[in-house]
């Protein structure tokens, strides 16, 4: 049956690229699927008798085309990008918005800010501890201090970021009607 089924696919492959090529419009693709057609036309062969191997594959062809550019259409709704899957599923976006962006850059230099007025000591406390992330008794062996120092300057690095950004964070008050101070 094998060398029948090459002379019957032989006999119709103009007309099965032809179909595959009203569909798909592309010739690789085209190509593709006529190879997948003729191997499941084998496969089907090998289960037991075709009555028309030609229709069998003209079929073939055909769904196999369809089932291609649906593929290819669900693919490109998917892939249209970020901003139109988060719109069509009404996800919010994970990438913050520029007045978002402006905020942290803003909390983020009042940050540096406090950090810079900071006495040398606390800063260095705190760097250590939160940037290079030394334990409190390491820092007192690098400072040549007590672990109660450590403990105080960071008490004190901690207490001054939560004032000034607490500050910062603050509505200012109203200025009374006679535009003097409240």
């Amino acid at each position: 049956m094998s060398a029948s089924l090459i002379a019957i696919y032989l006999d119709h492959r103009r007309s099965l690229f032809g179909c595959a090529m009203k569909i798909v419009r592309d010739l690789q693709v085209a190509e593709d699927l006529l190879q997948e057609s003729y191997l499941r036309a084998c496969k089907a062969v090998e289960r037991g008798p075709i009555d028309n191997i030609g229709a069998f594959l003209h079929r073939t062809v055909h769904n196999l085309a369809l089932d291609h550019l649906r593929r290819c259409r669900t693919q490109e709704r998917f892939e249209a990008g970020p901003a139109d899957t988060v719109e069509a599923l009404g996800i919010a976006s994970e990438t913050p918005s520029a007045e978002e962006r402006l905020l942290h850059r803003e909390r983020l230099s009042c940050f540096m800010d406090a950090l810079d007025r900071l006495p040398a000591r606390a800063r260095q406390v705190w760097l250590l501890n939160r940037v290079e992330g030394l334990s409190y008794p390491q820092i007192a062996a690098h400072l040549g201090v007590s672990q109660g120092t450590v403990f105080n300057d960071m008490k004190l690095a901690m207490g001054h970021f939560v004032d000034t950004m607490a500050r910062r964070d603050r509505p200012e008050p109203a200025l009374s009607r006679s535009g003097g101070t409240p």
